[in-house]
């Protein structure tokens, strides 16, 4: 019976062993999941269409030019007959904005704030992708060491059945210890049934989100980077949380609007040029030219209160926009206090259950020797294995929750993102293609 344990502790200790285990490492399994995730990839490309915003605004502050080019025929009569005349006409013009409000000025600073918001956006679908993927790593590691423990368990029970029987066939135990350690078999045989159940579904789940199968887990090292104290993870989480910075960006943009909507009330200038010729060729031909450069002062006098409204309505819109920044530190603060709660309380957990575990297997041993001179019985050893295989299964679990639950408290503090891992892969920058396009004035290719 003691052998058995022992096939138990190696079932656990294989599974969570670094030296036995080769294939994938956490931070390998992330990085496939920063890789590949389809939400990842299609939040980038969103990232990159507002990033065309800030091109789109500075367009107000650009010339724009037009070139018009006409050309027919027609039959006239002049009075001495029919004439064919094929006229030609060219014109080209060119407006220029030089006083517009400062309305194109607020309309890039706003479409600004929008590439920021979309950025803060984006690291927030980041976090939770890679949250996602430590859940599921996590989850087979489990799944793996918890069947690993049902398995030597059913085999240990196995042999119990089979020596109670011989004792049972030499008169040493009754028929109810033989019925006890049968019904104990079937107890094992079924929890290893259903821990097998669990680890399939924690691989499909693994190779939905990761993208490939699981293969050999190597154990997931202690969490790096977290705070030391619940204050100090409430003001990382106030400064870095992504669901936060979208918000202020988002307010912020609300405010530029209002400076957006009070360009309105300001005068505009514009200066246009053009130049015209016209062809008319007949059996004389003649032709004409036409150049003019004009500058346009609009003063706003009254618009019907439509200006006005606007700008109160912007007021609003900023007003709304701070107060759901409010409600979202608010619950952020809420959910970093938890995130912390829980990581030391798994910790505690964990330190706990390996007092468990060492005690259970102490007492195992004894009720082993006890029963081995008559002082205890079949049921009583049986119970003491069942009490270790508890304690070793809930072990693996807070284990799991220890490295789960500091993840999530890196991403409640926003720091659980690929450029803080080094995950030793090639990382996507979301500054670049708006730094290139920003000041592009042609071209309709991606790159």
């Amino acid at each position: 019976m003691f052998r058995g344990v022992l096939l138990i502790s190696l079932g656990f200790f294989i599974l969570f062993d670094p030296s036995h285990v080769i294939s994938e490492t956490l931070k390998g399994a992330i990085a496939k999941a920063y890789l590949s995730n389809p939400l990842l990839q299609a939040t980038r490309a969103k990232l990159r269409s507002i990033d065309e915003g800030v091109s789109q605004a500075k367009s107000g502050w650009r010339p724009k030019l037009n070139l018009e080019l006409d050309a027919g025929q027609k039959r006239v009569d002049s009075g001495k007959g029919w004439e064919n005349r094929t006229p030609r006409t060219g014109s080209l013009s060119i407006e220029q904005s030089l006083f517009d409000g400062w309305r194109t000025k607020w309309d890039v600073e706003n479409a600004k704030q929008a590439v920021f918001e979309q950025r803060a956006q984006l690291t927030l679908i980041e976090q939770n992708v890679l949250f996602e993927a430590v859940n599921v790593y996590m989850d087979v590691l489990r799944d793996k060491a918890v069947f690993s423990l049902n398995l030597s368990n059913e085999s240990v029970v196995k042999r119990q059945l089979e020596a109670t029987k011989d004792r049972f066939d030499v008169g040493e135990v009754t028929r109810t210890d033989v019925a006890q350690s049968e019904a104990r078999l079937s107890r094992a045989t079924a929890d290893r049934i259903q821990a097998k159940g669990l680890l399939s579904m924690s691989r499909a789940r693994y190779r939905r989100v990761i993208g490939d199968h699981p293969g050999t887990l190597k154990p997931a090292p202690a969490v790096e980077g977290l705070p030391k104290s619940e204050r100090e993870a409430i003001t990382l989480a106030k400064r870095n949380n992504p669901e936060i910075l979208k918000l202020v960006h988002r307010s912020e943009g609300a405010r530029l609007a209002i400076k957006r909507a009070e360009g309105g009330l300001y005068p505009t200038v514009d200066i246009e040029g053009n130049f015209k010729r016209k062809d008319e060729a007949t059996s004389t031909t003649s032709s004409s030219e036409e150049t003019s450069i004009i500058a346009t002062i609009s003063i706003p006098l009254y618009k019907g209160g439509a200006v006005s409204s606007r700008i109160r309505a912007a007021k609003q819109n900023w007003a709304y926009e701070r107060r759901n920044l409010d409600v979202a530190i608010w619950k952020i603060e809420q959910e970093t206090s938890q995130s912390w709660q829980e990581h030391e309380t798994a910790k505690a957990r964990v330190k706990a259950l390996s007092s468990e575990v060492r005690a259970a297997r102490i007492a195992l041993d004894g009720v082993e020797q006890e029963a081995g001179v008559g002082s205890r019985s079949v049921l009583d050893v049986l119970d003491a294995g069942q009490e270790l295989l508890d304690a070793r299964v809930n072990l693996v679990k807070a284990q799991r929750e220890v490295t789960v639950s500091g993840f999530k408290l890196r991403r409640s503090i926003g720091t659980l993102f690929a450029s803080k891992m080094d995950l030793g892969i090639k990382l996507y920058d979301p500054k670049l293609y708006q730094e290139h396009q920003e000041d592009k004035l042609f071209g309709k290719t991606l790159n």
